[in-house]
């Protein structure tokens, strides 16, 4: 059983949906979703806030939410977001998972 008062394993845990559809819906990998993530891992470890205990950039499956895309989410607060460019990430990555402000503009 694990401890409730533990610390999480990731200050921030941070998915990418990187979802493809055969069948013409919107989805989020023909949206930039790969150039974005990339982008968001690249500076996290830039700034030297991956690994543990710090901030994790990971890509996911679909995560159904594809026609408010492209989107990710950031655990462990659940917050998710939609972004058009590399500005966004950063703004995310600035305010949210730096300075622990939820990006209302970008908020789903």
């Amino acid at each position: 059983m694990s401890d409730p008062s533990a610390k999480p394993f990731y200050q921030h845990h941070v998915f990418f949906c990187m979802n493809t559809r055969e069948d013409g819906r919107p989805c989020c990998g023909e949206r930039g979703a790969q150039a974005a993530q990339q982008h968001a891992k690249k500076r996290i470890k830039q700034m030297d806030l991956n690994g543990p205990g710090k901030i994790r950039i990971n890509q996911a499956g679909c995560l159904d939410r594809c026609e408010e895309g492209p989107v990710l989410v950031v655990y462990p607060e659940g917050t998710w977001y939609t972004y058009v460019d590399s500005s966004d990430i950063d703004d995310i990555i600035d305010t949210h998972l730096v300075g622990g402000k939820v990006v209302d503009r970008l908020k789903i």
